[in-house]
């Protein structure tokens, strides 16, 4: 497996429907978190976590703690997408993720930090992130 500092971003692709827009066709803020949250969860299929079955077998769920967003472009009807994950840092208990949110021609659209905590769901408590889990960021 490659190290972290061998690893470009994952990429999800994301087209835009209707139902992310509002009436005049420009997406809605609320979609761009939709958006942000599939690619995170795409991210850990491609680790070869499936957040079900991490959760049946351990009790334990990521959930958001806190988010930065950055909106620098309004992504419109159609637009293709591609949203970035990349791990900034892994803390004991939270992974920080960097995000992007750009469109087919390069255009960044959004900018965003997110932090999720590893929780234990039955006690709705913070918990330590198995070890080999999630790899380290780089340096």
């Amino acid at each position: 497996m490659p190290s972290m500092a061998e690893r470009e971003p994952f990429r999800w692709p994301v087209r835009v429907y209707w139902e992310d827009t509002d009436a005049g066709g420009v997406v809605y803020h609320a979609s761009y978190l939709r958006f942000l949250e599939r690619a995170r969860t795409e991210w850990l299929r491609a680790l070869g976590i499936g957040q079900m079955a991490f959760k049946e077998t351990t009790g334990l769920a990521f959930l958001v703690r806190e988010m930065q967003l950055d909106f620098l472009r309004a992504a419109l009807l159609d637009d293709e997408l591609t949203v970035t994950v990349a791990v900034k840092e892994r803390r004991a208990a939270s992974i920080l993720f960097g995000q992007t949110i750009a469109r087919a021609d390069g255009a960044c659209l959004v900018r965003a930090n997110v932090r999720v905590a590893c929780v234990d769901t039955r006690r709705m408590r913070a918990v330590a992130i198995p070890a080999d889990l999630i790899p380290e960021p780089s340096p």
